[in-house]
Formats: structure tokens, sequence, C-alpha cells
């Protein structure tokens, strides 16, 4: 017996949506036994473990991280404009070698910008996460 395309996409087709259907009620549980662990006041130690600390928000050290994270975005839209600024020049240069190494240049200097922009947010990723652990947060909570 010959299955044409039709219906081995028909096939195909209700298989999927059993396995969407098994997982929705999955997702349906979780959110049912989350909801459960709020009303029982374990809000806090969800928080924490997504890596929501318990300080103030006008902590000075939070106010920091906010800005230096503000800034480092900023720096990656940069990042991705001049790298389509370059891709355009170079689309468009025409076979002229002097616009196609300035967009040469122009996606090295860009990745390079990308590869410091990386570091200092790792940098400063791990500078805030130790101020925040050793002077705010309680010994027993845990960022990720």
């Amino acid at each position: 017996m010959k299955l044409t395309k039709h219906a081995a996409s028909f096939i195909f087709l209700l298989l999927a949506m059993s396995l969407l259907i098994n997982f929705s009620l999955i997702n349906e549980a979780k959110a049912t036994d989350w909801l459960k662990t709020v009303k029982n006041g374990g809000l806090t130690k969800i928080g924490a473990v997504y890596g929501q600390t318990t300080a103030t928000p006008d902590s000075l050290i939070l106010i920091i991280a906010k800005i230096i994270k503000a800034s480092l975005g900023l720096l990656g839209i940069i990042f991705v404009i001049l790298m389509l600024y370059a891709g355009f020049t170079w689309m468009t240069a025409g076979g002229e070698e002097e616009k196609i190494n300035k967009a040469k240049d122009t996606i090295q200097r860009a990745i390079i910008g990308l590869i410091i922009i990386v570091a200092s947010y790792s940098i400063a990723h791990f500078v805030v996460n130790a101020l925040i652990k050793s002077t705010i947060l309680p010994k027993s909570t845990i960022l990720p």
C-alpha cells in the first residue's frame, strides 16, 4: 500500500498536533505547581533561582549594574549598525578595491569591538555578582 504525499503529510500533521497537545498539558501542570509555590510564599526562592535579588531597587550596586548593562547593550546595537553599513558598502562597491578594503576594515574593527564588548560584559557581570553576593544577599542564596 503506497502512501501519497498528501496522506503522509496528513499523518505527520496529526502526530505533530498530538505532541503539541501533550506538551501543552505538561506546561499547564508546571504552571499550577509554580502557582502553588507562589501561594506558599516561595516567590523569593523562585526569584533567587532566576537571578532576582532581594536587594532594594535603589541599591547603588544594582543601579551601576543597570547602567553598565544598558551601555553595553547600546554598544551591541552600534556593532550591528556598523556590520550592516560595512555589508552595504561592500555589496555596492561594484568591484572598486578602495570601497571593498574600506568595508573589510570596518568589519574587522567592528568584530574587534564586539570582542571587547563581550569581554567587558563578562568582567562586569562577574564583578557585580561578586559584589551582590558579598554585600546584599544572605549567605544561603546562590545566584546562577
